[in-house]
């Protein structure tokens, strides 16, 4: 695989500093039951990599200490393998905060997980499901052949117990990510297509749909370099970059913490090795310092960062201005 942090490492950012830290963004573990071409984790089924149950009681310390935290966002890979998942979500909803779960869809189809869906409503989780389009065959390209399939059942599943229906309190949102190396098309003319195919073919809702631009790391970065597209999608991501969206990009207000218990600036730093900034120490750790402690710090940044801004801009709650996109829309 190549390396793309010594090129990212080339491109200037405009510097940031953190607010008040409201969200921790938690990796469970690179394993997953998918090998998706967009990942900027590098996932898959043969990763081993998961957060132990020391570091999980580390997880819940820090939010103990840390009343200013409302949200615990949970990804990975696929965050429902860590055998630990259920009790954090459990631990963290007992103490009032919002849960969301990064989710795939499929993995409500794999073995020892049947009651997944059933667990997460009644616990009140936000689902927020990977779905990069409403067709078919484009799903299956880049995400493997039969995941839309599934991917559609897993919906209907949830939808069933509630998920994305008016009333329920149980939100449901879809991540919608480019098929190559271009910015999404405006996210609400897009949501609008989504809407109107999942009702009319299967009779599925869902609450929004949050468009993600594909970062220029791991396993997309180095497919990239191999096609030569490398330093193209570089120049369209700076030209497209909006000052605007500097105010909302989601490092103002989120920190990420991997595996291991280590701390970063937002997943796309962590699965570059580029840890949170801290005068005290080289690593900082989630069993070591508390919410207060990390607001106002600078943050670091590089040339991935322009995936954040630019056009209608990116993060993990989808586009952050309105109207601005590009083309590349869901169908091929």
């Amino acid at each position: 695989m190549h390396a793309t942090l010594p090129l990212l490492a080339q491109s200037r950012f405009p510097a940031l500093r953190r607010r008040v830290v409201d969200t921790l963004q938690v990796n469970l573990g690179y394993r997953c039951n998918q090998s998706c071409r967009h990942c900027h984790v590098n996932a898959g089924p043969n990763r081993t990599e998961e957060m132990s149950r020391e570091t999980v009681d580390a997880v819940l310390a820090f939010l103990a200490a840390s009343p200013e935290v409302h949200t615990l966002d949970l990804t990975g890979g696929a965050p429902e393998l860590n055998p630990h998942f259920r009790s954090l979500v459990a631990a963290a909803r007992s103490r009032g905060l919002e849960v969301i779960d990064r989710c795939n869809l499929t993995i409500l189809e794999e073995p020892g997980q049947d009651d997944l869906a059933g667990f997460l409503a009644s616990q009140g989780v936000q689902v927020v499901a990977s779905l990069p389009c409403y067709l078919e065959d484009n799903v299956d390209r880049q995400r493997g052949q039969g995941t839309f399939g599934a991917s559609i059942r897993g919906l209907q599943r949830l939808n069933a117990l509630g998920y994305g229906r008016p009333g329920s309190g149980l939100a449901l949102n879809l991540v919608y990510n480019p098929q190559g190396a271009t910015l999404a098309p405006p996210q609400e003319a897009l949501e609008r297509d989504y809407r109107r195919h999942l009702d009319t073919q299967f009779g599925v809702s869902f609450n929004r749909l949050f468009t993600l631009a594909n970062m220029p790391i791991q396993r997309f970065g180095s497919t990239l370099v191999s096609r030569g597209e490398f330093n193209g999608y570089m120049a369209l991501l700076r030209e497209a970059h909006q000052d605007a969206n500097l105010e909302q990009v989601m490092c103002r207000s989120l920190v990420s913490v991997d595996w291991q218990g280590w701390l970063y600036d937002c997943d796309f730093n962590q699965q570059l090795g580029l840890p949170l900034l801290d005068a005290s120490t080289a690593r900082p750790h989630v069993g070591s310092t508390t919410a207060r402690e990390l607001a106002g710090r600078p943050i670091r940044v590089a040339g991935h960062c322009f995936g954040c801004t630019a056009g209608q801009g990116s993060s993990c709650g989808g586009a952050l201005a309105a109207g601005a996109g590009a083309q590349d829309a869901c169908p091929a």
